[in-house]
């Protein structure tokens, strides 16, 4: 879905204490990257972090959606992201944390 320019500029300065985040388009959306690891999204003006076991549990309990990839089959939902605490990122320093562990989330286990 759209993506509008203020709202991932919005976004890109909220992570700038984050540093090195890439903002890339993806599909219909936009992909937040650091050192190469997808860890957010941006679809219809909403920020999506990626989620493990251990953080699924911050973003169930204040009721927070997964994302729906895919607008034309809303029963489909992707459990490996959900939309970020309005709260979450109207707070730079909490979304940089947030981010943080969305980033560590979506490395891929070390062998």
């Amino acid at each position: 879905m759209p993506v509008s320019a203020s709202y991932r500029d919005y976004v890109a300065d909220q992570l700038a204490a984050l540093g090195g985040v890439e903002i890339k388009r993806l599909f219909g959306g936009v992909g937040l990257y650091f050192e190469g690891v997808l860890f957010g999204l941006i679809d219809d003006d909403t920020l999506y972090l990626r989620v493990d076991d251990a953080t699924r549990p911050d973003f169930e309990q204040r009721h927070m959606p997964a994302l729906r990839p895919v607008r034309k089959e809303p029963s489909k939902v992707s459990r490996s992201y959900y939309q970020a605490p309005s709260e979450v990122l109207e707070d730079s320093e909490a979304l940089r944390q947030w981010a943080q562990r969305a980033i560590r989330a979506a490395r891929p286990a070390r062998r």
